[in-house]
């Protein structure tokens, strides 16, 4: 029997917006931690697939997909590892995320800011590309682990786009963690299924989430901007990486936009939701 559809009174349009002045207000003293969705690189214009369901069907248009894996990017990356190679998998991401995505005013201004943690779930780039006029950040990247005879989660990168030491990590003012890789700088993909297989086995317990990560994240809230949470994946993820942090945690969502398993997951997560266009949550994150 279905869990019966929480009922979610959302504040009022001039509430939510007073409600996000203060997030804001927090965010710039630290204490708030942007966890990014592929909906703020979208607002500068798709150049690239901007959610899963695009990229399931980017990867449509270049393999002939059973009717399973259709319209899930899992499954449609695991059935072209299964039956072509891991290495088509990685061109095929490379190939989808070739078009650099220009930075939105959103990342630039937050690249102002000496954040010490800013969650970006997306294959994208922009992020990086908005800290590149800085050199006291750094990058940690989720990596796949099928193949690379390597008992890691994840890889360091400094400014540079260089690989370094997780030692490095402690002196860096603000990282950029991308829990599912990145295109840039080394095209680290958790993608296919059997990515995740590992992760999901321990994210429990967590051993994927950085040790960095998990210090900076303790006593603040999260503010997530431009996420959906319509896939288990992705809300598994969202549990793990702001757990253990402060209570209360804030997302921007669009209510009629909102399936049933993500209002459960709202309520579940002791999410506070704000009804807020993206775009004007912008504005206003911009304006703070």
């Amino acid at each position: 029997m279905n869990a019966p559809v929480p009922q979610i009174d959302f504040a009022a349009p001039a509430d939510a917006e007073a409600i996000l002045g203060d997030v804001v207000a927090r965010l710039r003293g630290g204490n708030v931690i942007p966890y990014l969705g592929p909906g703020v690189a979208e607002i500068g214009g798709p150049a690239v697939p901007m959610n899963p369901e695009a990229l399931a069907a980017f990867f449509g248009t270049k393999v002939a997909l059973p009717r399973r894996a259709r319209g899930n990017a899992w499954a449609s990356a695991q059935h072209i590892e299964s039956t072509r190679h891991r290495t088509t998998v990685t061109a095929l991401m490379v190939e989808a995320f070739a078009t650099p995505v220009a930075p939105t005013a959103l990342h630039h201004h937050l690249a102002t800011m000496p954040l010490p943690l800013v969650v970006d779930s997306w294959y994208d780039g922009a992020m990086r590309s908005a800290l590149a006029g800085r050199v006291d950040w750094g990058e940690i990247q989720g990596i796949t682990r099928a193949g690379i005879g390597e008992d890691r989660w994840y890889r360091f990168y400094d400014a540079a786009g260089q690989e370094v030491d997780r030692a490095q990590a402690k002196d860096w003012t603000t990282i950029l963690y991308k829990p599912h890789g990145s295109v840039a700088p080394a095209r680290n993909f958790l993608i296919s299924d059997a990515d995740y297989v590992e992760v999901l086995t321990e994210i429990d317990i967590q051993t994927p989430i950085p040790d960095e990560v998990k210090a900076r994240r303790t006593g603040r809230s999260f503010l997530f901007l431009g996420c959906r949470f319509n896939d288990q994946l992705l809300r598994t993820y969202v549990r793990q990486v702001s757990k253990r942090s402060a209570d209360i945690h804030y997302a921007v969502v669009e209510p009629d936009m909102l399936s049933k398993n993500e209002l459960r997951f709202l309520v579940s997560q002791g999410l506070t939701p704000l009804a807020i266009p993206l775009a004007r949550a912008v504005e206003i994150v911009l304006a703070g």
